[in-house]
């Protein structure tokens, strides 16, 4: 299958309590692994199907399938547990994790535990839900929702109005309870499964937010938690959205800079402001002259902005970014990449909007977001004020239970990484986190702009300290910041699994 444009830019209290199923389920009957929709795979990686609850307040009701794979150490008598892992998303399949983590990690985290993940309910192989629409149904402009050019968001009410219904049509009564708390609830059923009393974990972007759900539902049955690219808890979701317009900015920066450094090769601009002003020349030429790219989507101003941003979230991604400018700009189109087919065609962004529509109840004043739309407009130009604006969340149905709120009661096992111009989860979501964790987490920041700071491709004190933390449980004794490590090739090549998974 070739990578269509349409695919590289798809990138409150405590909840009600609920009664756990009176016996554990029985050990996991480990056999050999589905085809990889990640691209990463290991032969000696296995998989098993766990069944858990549809809806844990009815813990002996209806089940749903969940696929776990595992990939054990090397070194039994040196084994502390399980680490566990989600691809972020929400949405991201997560199955083959494992495959990517096993190079990044050094020999004494993987001596120490065997590798864990699955696929979120919902997602991949793990009862996959669909909106029953095709990827060229979720046009990027759209799904992303770009306001009109003159700031009207009718367009995106009217999109937002059909998906819903779709989704509502197609997903069943499967679809409410694909939400963050259950998904939490089914990891614990992992931990139970594999029989382990507690359980460690290393995520980022909206696993970030997974594994503060967890550790706050399920506080002592919590190891070593690593916490990447971080969501702000009480921002969930809307409002989480709405830090990508001022986060695009920041980033943008470094993309202008980046450009500039190389007008030789690409001739979009000599300087930053040469290179901003060429996108939005870009952004209008494609508006009024928009184009068609192979699978049939058609190219206009606003796909240039959901690419862009796309392309912001690792440095390692600037120069496909530049290819598809200089395609813009009149040159040859850049080629296409290989990637996996996914099960079924839409259930990443099904899956994605069960989630955020589940998780939390979003605004129903279509004014509310207008409002907000032309006030980002003017302020955070970059992406039009799509951050703000309405999804399809605001016609569903209301979630089957509120947010779970994260606290900082609990043991102090939770390390944060995070990176100061992160597009994907700005740095202002990340600050909200921590003061959410309070005396649970220290922070680390780094100053880059990628979308993950455990990235041994860019060497930091947020790789050094994750492996520390994962080997030795020892937090940082305050809150650290630093540059990356000076360029000295010394790298590993492998960029953050955020990247590689997305």
């Amino acid at each position: 299958m070739r990578r269509t444009l349409s695919v590289l830019v798809a990138a409150a209290a405590f909840a009600v309590p609920v009664p756990q199923a009176n016996a554990a389920p029985p050990e996991p009957a480990w056999g050999k692994c589905p085809p990889s929709l990640i691209g990463a795979d290991d032969p000696r990686l296995v998989c098993a199907t766990l069944k858990v609850p549809l809806d844990y307040r009815d813990p002996k009701g209806r089940t749903i399938d969940v696929q776990v794979s595992k990939l054990a150490t090397a070194k039994p008598g040196l084994r502390r547990g399980i680490l566990l892992h989600n691809a972020g998303g929400p949405g991201g399949p997560s199955l083959h994790l494992p495959a990517a983590y096993v190079q990044l990690y050094p020999q004494e985290v993987l001596d120490q535990y065997d590798l864990v993940s699955f696929d979120p309910r919902g997602v991949g192989y793990s009862t996959p839900v669909t909106c029953g629409r095709t990827p060229l149904e979720y046009p990027p402009d759209l799904y992303f929702p770009f306001p009109a050019k003159d700031g009207s968001i009718d367009r995106n009410v009217e999109f937002g109005k059909a998906l819903s219904r779709d989704c509502e049509l197609h997903g069943g009564d499967i679809r409410p309870f694909i939400t963050t708390a259950n998904t939490a609830r089914d990891m614990d059923q992992i931990r139970i499964a594999l029989r382990e009393k507690k359980v460690s974990y290393n995520s980022g972007s909206y696993g970030s937010y997974l594994g503060a759900v967890y550790a706050t539902m399920f506080a002592d049955r919590t190891d070593r938690f690593v916490i990447d690219s971080n969501v702000d808890p009480n921002r969930v979701w809307h409002e989480q959205w709405a830090l990508w317009d001022h986060g695009f900015e920041l980033r943008f920066a470094d993309i202008a800079a980046w450009l500039a450094e190389r007008h030789a090769t690409y001739q979009l601009g000599a300087t930053p402001a040469e290179v901003r002003a060429k996108y939005f020349e870009l952004v209008a030429k494609l508006d009024a002259s928009p184009i068609t790219d192979p699978s049939g989507l058609v190219i206009n101003g606003d796909v240039v902005r959901a690419l862009s941003f796309s392309y912001s979230y690792h440095t390692v991604q600037f120069p496909i970014l530049a290819d598809w400018w200089v395609f813009f700009n009149g040159g040859a189109a850049p080629a296409t990449l290989a990637v996996p087919p996914t099960v079924p065609g839409d259930n990443l962004r099904a899956s994605q909007l069960a989630v955020i529509c589940g998780d939390a109840k979003a605004p129903r004043d279509m004014r509310h977001y207008q409002r907000e739309v032309a006030v980002n407009r003017k302020l955070f130009p970059l992406l039009g004020g799509m951050g703000t604006n309405v999804w399809s969340c605001a016609f569903g149905r209301d979630p089957v239970e509120p947010p779970v709120k994260v606290t900082s009661k609990g043991p102090a096992n939770i390390l944060m990484v995070q990176t100061l111009r992160d597009p994907a989860t700005p740095y202002l979501g990340a600050l909200g986190m921590r003061h959410a964790l309070g005396q649970r987490t220290k922070m680390v920041s780094v100053d880059t702009g990628n979308h993950g700071a455990y990235d041994p491709s860019t060497p930091s004190c947020a790789v050094r300290e994750v492996h520390r933390f994962l080997e030795t449980g020892v937090l940082p004794a305050r809150d650290m910041f630093c540059e990356p490590d000076p360029v000295t090739g010394s790298g590993t090549g492998k960029i953050s699994p955020l990247i590689q998974t997305r």
